[in-house]
């Protein structure tokens, strides 16, 4: 891999995210621009059900004793969940403009990505950790999706030397 990023400047990884110019270009390797539209798909899903569910996923998914809280309680920790749901519809739709008319974009999204879940990954449990009845599958994906966007911002660097070459 080091002979892949071999003549790769910080000037080069800098107009790679944060492009001059924000077109319908992707340079790189396809199946990085393919596993985006799934991770676009899925943060769509996810939004509509934090949104729209009763508990807004809050128990049903992420196994939050709701029946343990005031009834005020509950309401904010649903309440909250649904703001959350309204979050991820706002990136997701981002994430589905970068898909469908600002390619060029997708570096920088890999970038939002790694950072959103290192810091549900690390940050959060430490503190602001919140109780749960059993493990929620977010906190099960956190890891696996920081290690993830890391390997695609790797693959976008290498596939844009490629391009260059």
């Amino acid at each position: 891999m080091y002979q892949e990023l071999k003549g790769v400047t910080m000037k080069d990884i800098i107009n790679l995210f944060f492009p001059k110019q924000i077109n319908n270009t992707f340079r790189g390797y396809k199946i990085v621009l393919y596993l985006f539209y799934i991770i676009t798909a899925v943060t769509l899903w996810r939004s509509q059900h934090h949104l729209f569910a009763a508990d807004g996923g809050a128990q049903t998914i992420a196994t939050i004793p709701l029946d343990t809280f005031t009834a005020n309680g509950a309401q904010a920790v649903i309440g909250t969940f649904s703001l959350w749901g309204l979050s991820q519809l706002i990136i997701g739709l981002v994430y589905l403009l970068a898909s469908l008319r600002y390619k060029a974009m997708i570096p920088m999204m890999y970038l939002f990505m790694l950072l959103e879940y290192s810091i549900r990954a690390f940050y959060i449990p430490i503190s602001k950790s919140i109780p749960t009845a059993d493990t929620a599958p977010g906190a099960i994906i956190n890891l696996p999706f920081v290690l993830f966007s890391l390997a695609m911002i790797v693959l976008i660097i290498i596939g844009d030397k490629r391009s260059r070459t």
